[in-house]
């Protein structure tokens, strides 16, 4: 992007901006979730076809997430971003109206399409106003995200409560997203590509920086997809808790990681992308260890909520890190974004599958041996801490600091 100057209040309204389309994404997700029941029984699928349709959101996004740098590229970063969020918000209408499995796979497919590209380019232009801020915001970002997707999931579950069609729920949700989500990107950062830039590729290969942090995040977005699905689970099945408290464990593991992503920023400021992630790597390593060797629920469920506070704010800082690794941040983000989606689809399928052949504590000492991977292999992130311009004055100009 070109080397463009802005004032500090225009980055700091152009960060609250992001933020919105951040929890704009959120609620979507949460949305849809809560009533996957209705669209299964409305589709007339199987619980076994419901888990291959439920596979295409994650061949979408997989196969659409590299077009978002093209997308940006040519329309500029701003209309860029307003377009494929209005895009994903409205794609919540497709899934409910599929009447068999057919439809359900290509809606869904659609539905992972939108949601990787918009997840690319609100990510990079995360990136891009952290870098002119000079401090942590990403973790906060997905903080907003994660909060988002609890208002979301409070409304669905709201509207399933009183026996509401999910087609006029979601019709509703996706006309108010749509006109949050277009009237927040108003005021993102309005990057436009220099002129003797070359056009990225509309498929290509993810750096291997990018590989390797995508690593990382494979290894927390492993953990978080495990503790989501099977921890209500666990403490049903393996600890013989009551349902109640069983579900209360999963909401708490929920609220952990969104709190944890909201705080972290101030963390990452002081003690750096590295420090944070090898730290956070214990907390999850000591929480796996806690869920695998007791017996009582109550430790159990610290162990969980360990686990939520250990991995929170490693997918952020991995997207940071990608951002930052090299000459085209939206290919490198799609790569780490890539390698994350795929592992929050194989993480439930795997832990469920070792379960059945071994037991769900077996399960989650693999989840513990990731987790650790996240002291071992911190050090790629490096590139998220690089130095960045600091701002004394409110009035001040922040500008581009890369050359």
């Amino acid at each position: 992007m070109g080397g463009m100057v802005y004032d500090l209040r225009e980055v700091r309204r152009a960060r609250y901006a992001v933020a919105a389309v951040f929890a704009v994404h959120g609620a979507v997700t949460g949305s849809f979730a809560t009533r996957v029941p209705w669209i299964q029984d409305h589709a007339d699928v199987s619980a076994g076809q419901l888990g291959i349709a439920l596979a295409f959101p994650a061949l979408g996004a997989s196969v659409a997430m590299p077009l978002a740098g093209s997308i940006t590229h040519r329309f500029g970063a701003r209309n860029a971003l307003r377009g494929l969020i209005a895009l994903w918000t409205l794609a919540l209408t497709l899934p409910a109206l599929a009447p068999n499995l057919l439809t359900l796979c290509l809606a869904l497919f659609v539905y992972g399409a939108t949601a990787g590209m918009s997840d690319v380019a609100m990510n990079a232009l995360g990136v891009e106003v952290e870098t002119r801020l000079g401090r942590s915001i990403m973790s906060g970002l997905h903080g907003m995200w994660s909060a988002g997707a609890l208002v979301g999931s409070a409304a669905g579950t709201l509207a399933a409560h009183l026996g509401s069609d999910a087609r006029l729920h979601h019709a509703f949700a996706a006309a108010t997203l749509t006109l949050l989500g277009v009237v927040a990107c108003q005021w993102v950062l309005d990057l436009q590509p220099a002129e003797d830039e070359e056009p990225p590729p509309r498929f290509a290969l993810p750096p291997k920086s990018a590989l390797l942090i995508g690593a990382v995040g494979f290894c927390a977005v492993f953990a978080e997809g495990a503790s989501l699905d099977w921890s209500a689970v666990y403490l049903r099945d393996q600890l013989g808790t009551s349902a109640g408290l069983a579900a209360a464990c999963t909401t708490a593991f929920t609220l952990t990681m969104a709190l944890a992503r909201i705080a972290g920023d101030k963390v990452v400021d002081r003690y750096g992308s590295v420090r944070t992630v090898r730290f956070g790597g214990v907390l999850a390593t000591l929480g796996g260890l806690l869920i695998v060797v007791s017996d009582l629920p109550a430790v159990a469920m610290a162990g969980f909520a360990l686990l939520g506070l250990g991995i929170a704010v490693v997918v952020p800082l991995c997207f940071a890190a990608a951002g930052r690794s090299g000459p085209n941040p939206s290919l490198a983000i799609a790569g780490v974004a890539t390698i994350t989606y795929t592992s929050g689809l194989i993480a439930p399928s795997a832990i469920g599958g070792i379960a059945q052949a071994t037991s769900l504590m077996v399960s989650f000492c693999l989840v513990t041996v990731l987790s650790s991977g996240l002291i071992l292999f911190a050090r790629v992130l490096r590139a998220g801490d690089r130095e960045r311009p600091k701002v004394s004055r409110p009035d001040a100009a922040v500008p581009d600091p890369r050359p």
